[in-house]
Order: structure tokens, then sequence, then C-alpha cells
């Protein structure tokens, strides 16, 4: 599990409901970041450089387009953040309930990132994939045709046009970086946890933070070629996972599979941070109330 003590099991409704609120506010409080690095990964024109600093990205698209712009394609990520991160908490804290060691609780290092790797391709499939794409359309979009009015309207628009594989565009891509991340996020996260568990260091906002932010950092580092492969693939025409990697090649080199690192390494350490803390918050909010609901009907909380 991912919170709570380790001789308890969060139950399954409480994982759910509290994964997706901090997929919620880790998606709303970090987007400009994410904004800014997708604006850098779509392609652009050749011989004009992409700055690295995610402030300067922002600064300059708020003040050529304003603060609408930094948040266009929000609430494609943040409703698909509220599913992503529900489903992949519920799933994690199952997968690993159930590898758990009976005796300690935890799980091996292999283990922890295994069991991270299993959430992470159900949620690409459940709700990942067709938000980012979403998302990534409208952020594409917006500084070409212009012909989105918003999410709802982009969605209706690439299914008229492409079908339910409109929305999947980029599906391999977008799931090899959720099974990656969710595996070295969560893994790292937990792996953290319990090393702390064993040597009695005491759980607080800043440590769960702290955990976060480096879960985030060990994340962005290892997964940014799919994160580049997937954005290219979800631009507003489209691409296969093959052209989307012939095209960073092409314009980059291997080094364009790094495009965009800054960036996303800047949103990450901040909402790692507040994604693993929110959800600690949330469960310690949450679990009471499923509790007192399941003693109200007469029976036993799981």
């Amino acid at each position: 599990m991912v919170s709570g003590s380790n001789d308890s099991k969060t139950p399954p409704i409480v994982s759910l409901a509290a994964g997706g609120v901090a997929g919620a506010i880790e998606a709303f409080t970090s987007y400009p970041f994410e904004f800014a690095k997708t604006r850098v990964q779509l392609r652009s024109q050749k011989g004009i450089p992409t700055p690295k600093n995610p402030f300067l990205v922002i600064t300059q698209i708020y003040q050529k387009e304003g603060l609408s712009a930094l948040y266009k394609g929000c609430s494609a990520l943040v409703v698909g953040s509220v599913a992503k991160d529900g489903v992949r908490f519920l799933f994690f804290d199952q997968i690993k309930h159930a590898f758990a060691d009976p005796e300690t609780g935890t799980l091996s290092p292999l283990r922890n990132l295994a069991a991270g790797m299993a959430a992470g391709v159900v949620a690409s499939i459940t709700a990942v994939t067709p938000s980012e794409r979403i998302k990534t359309a409208l952020i594409d979009d917006a500084r070409n045709e212009k012909r989105f009015r918003g999410g709802f309207h982009a969605t209706q628009t690439i299914w008229k046009e492409h079908g339910i594989a409109g929305l999947y565009r980029g599906f391999a891509g977008t799931t090899l970086k959720q099974a990656s991340a969710t595996a070295f996020r969560m893994g790292t996260y937990n792996i953290l946890k319990d090393y702390e568990t064993k040597h009695d260091i005491k759980q607080s906002t800043l440590v769960n933070f702290a955990n976060g932010s480096v879960a985030g950092t060990v994340t962005t580092l290892t997964t940014q070629p799919f994160d580049v492969i997937k954005t290219r693939s979800q631009s507003a025409a489209g691409a296969s996972t093959v052209e989307a990697v012939k095209s960073v090649l092409l314009d980059y080199g291997v080094r364009g599979f790094w495009k965009g690192t800054t960036m996303r390494l800047g949103r990450t350490v901040f909402s790692g941070g507040i994604l693993f803390t929110s959800y600690e918050a949330a469960v310690k909010v949450i679990l009471p109330l499923y509790e007192g609901t399941k003693h109200a009907v007469g029976v036993e909380p799981q």
C-alpha cells in the first residue's frame, strides 16, 4: 500500500477516491510546466532554438498569448488525471498488498517496480492515452490552425475524423511511458517509505513531499524518450509511433529523445511532491469517513 500503517490495507474505494483527488490537484497546479514541455517537444521550425528554462517559456507564452493560453488543454488533463491517478493508486495498492511479504508487509525493490508497471499499463488503457491525446492536440492546435474550441469539441472532431483509433493515437508510446513512469515513481516512493519505516523515520508532509520529489526526478530521467515519442504521436495531425521516432531523429538526432527534460523535470519534482502529499492527506480524510459509513450500516471495514 502507499499509505497507512504496514499492518493495514487501504480499502480499494479509498485508494480510488484519494488518488483521484490527488491527481486533480497535481494536474492543475503544475499544468503550466506541462504546457511548456509539450510546446517544446512538438515539431517546430528547424534552426530556431527552443529555450530550456521552463520559466522563460512560460513567461514568453504569457506575454504573447495571455494567461488562458497556459491552461489550454488543462481540463482534459485534469479529468484524465482524476481517472489515471485513481486507477493507478487503486491497482498499485492492491498489487502491492498481494505481493507484500506477510511478515514485514513490504516489497522488494524489484516487486515495487513490477507493481508500478502493471498499474501504469492499466491506467494508460483506461484513462491516460485518450486524455493525453486531447491535451496534446489542443496545445498543438492552439499554435497553428486553432480549429478546436475546447476539449469536448476536440474529442468530437477527432472521433468524427478518425474514430476511436484517433483518441488512442500514440497508445504504444503512452503505455511505455506510463508503465515505466509508474514503475519508477510508485516504486521509488514506496522503496523510500519502506526504508523510512525500517529506520523509524517519522512521516510528515515535508518527508512525503521530499519522497515524491525524488521519485519524480528518477521518473523523468529514465522515461523521457517515451514522453517525447508520445507527444509527437499525439500532435494535432497525429503520427504513428514509428513516424514519431523518425521525426525526432530527423530533427534533433538521438539527443532529441531528451527534448523538454528540463521542463518535465521542473514539473515532476514539483508535481511528484504534490501528488503523494495530496494522496496521503486525502487518505487521512477519506478513510475515517469510509470506516464510519461501514460501521453505520453494520459492516466491518476491510
